[in-house]
């Protein structure tokens, strides 16, 4: 194929969404429409949680919008797909229990293990690249030791009769 080919694809493409996707009705609607939640405050731990698990270098995996939605579904949470920090902050904007953090990590703990059986089968499959696939498992691990040290560190949330009783 040539380049002529792929910009006349593309070309097809966006008069394809433009005349199939985009509507007036959806061009008229607020696009931020629900980013008010957004901007609510959310547990401090949250910022550092994000920085932390939303960066493959530093996590060791990737997860996706999919799997923060299939997450919170498994804790019986309804999230609606957006960017992952601002799934991410919904899950936790409202946590009050070291119970709903326990289930939430461990949730997110199952999908990181997952991936760490990946990483071992593809390391096995491609030995040379053993120490690779050893380096993000073991920033896997480390990612699932911090939600350890945050279910620790966190101070649940009493109700009380007056909300500004302290």
């Amino acid at each position: 194929m040539g380049r002529e080919d792929f910009s006349d694809l593309r070309a097809e493409f966006d008069k394809l969404v433009k005349e199939s996707c985009v509507t007036d009705e959806f061009e008229k609607r607020d696009p931020d429409a629900g980013d008010k939640e957004d901007e609510e405050p959310v547990p401090q731990f949250v910022d550092a949680l994000t920085s932390k698990l939303l960066a493959p270098a530093i996590s060791g995996v990737y997860l996706s919008r999919l799997d923060i939605k299939r997450i919170a579904e498994a804790i019986d949470e309804s999230l609606p797909i957006k960017e992952r920090i601002r799934m991410i902050r919904s899950l936790f904007r409202h946590t009050n229990s070291k119970e709903y953090l326990r289930s939430a990590f461990a949730e997110i703990g199952k999908h990181i293990n997952g991936r760490i059986l990946i990483y071992q089968e593809l390391s096995e499959a491609f030995p040379s690249s053993k120490s690779i696939f050893d380096e993000h498992v073991s920033k896997s691990k480390k990612t699932m030791k911090m939600f350890e040290q945050i279910i620790e560190d966190f101070e649940e949330i009493e109700p009380s009769s007056d909300p500004l009783f302290i």
